[in-house]
């Protein structure tokens, strides 16, 4: 998490600043990528994302380079570039702030990263779209800004666009209701394969029932 600047500026506008994330395996290992300093990003922890990819690369047998990745709400490109330099067959990032999304590409261009596709857009939009013209991927991951309820509209729509034995990556700020009685509409396709905390950030590797 990352901690907001004391310099007064107004909502939502970002400026570049001294913060990096680092990717912490594969071709890039090391790497240092800087981010944007922009309201309600955050790159997720070095140590969730390792964690996060020995799932991953647990239930892909050992190889990413037959799965396709998308990243919903790629923000910093952590995750997106992570799966890239683990050796992923492509990855889609999508992000719908203009500044990320050139920020994205500039670390693209930066790795040479030519299996990596940036685009800016919405990420609702966009599985409607790819579902609509019968497109699958391998991995999602979904990491929105906690505040807004986002995690509860695009799950439902995952399905559309998620291969035979598909994943979904979710990060959330609070747990998710995936057992009992309680269990929300939204969430009733999905079981949790594996899930942990760090901090007040919760994770979720997810499988359709």
């Amino acid at each position: 998490m990352h901690k907001k600047s004391s310099q007064p500026r107004s909502h939502g506008a970002p400026r570049l600043a001294p913060r990096q994330v680092r990717i912490i395996g594969g071709a890039w290992k090391r790497a240092l990528l800087p981010v944007l300093d922009a309201e309600g990003l955050r790159p997720t922890p070095d140590r969730v994302r390792e964690t996060v990819f020995n799932w991953i690369r647990h239930q892909l047998g050992g190889d990413f380079s037959h799965a396709s990745f998308l990243d919903l709400f790629a923000g910093s490109g952590a995750l997106g570039f992570e799966a890239a330099s683990r050796g992923a067959a492509s990855v889609t990032m999508v992000d719908s702030h203009g500044a990320a999304a050139r920020q994205l590409e500039a670390n693209r261009d930066k790795l040479k990263a030519s299996k990596v596709k940036v685009l800016r857009a919405d990420a609702l939009a966009l599985v409607k779209d790819m579902a609509a013209r019968g497109q699958g991927v391998d991995v999602i991951f979904l990491d929105p800004p906690y505040q807004l309820g986002l995690l509860s509209q695009v799950l439902p729509l995952c399905p559309a666009i998620l291969n035979e034995d598909g994943l979904v990556y979710a990060e959330t700020g609070e747990p998710l209701p995936l057992e009992g009685e309680a269990l929300p509409e939204w969430l009733a396709d999905w079981e949790a394969i594996r899930a942990d905390k760090a901090g007040m950030v919760y994770y979720y590797l997810l499988k359709r029932r």
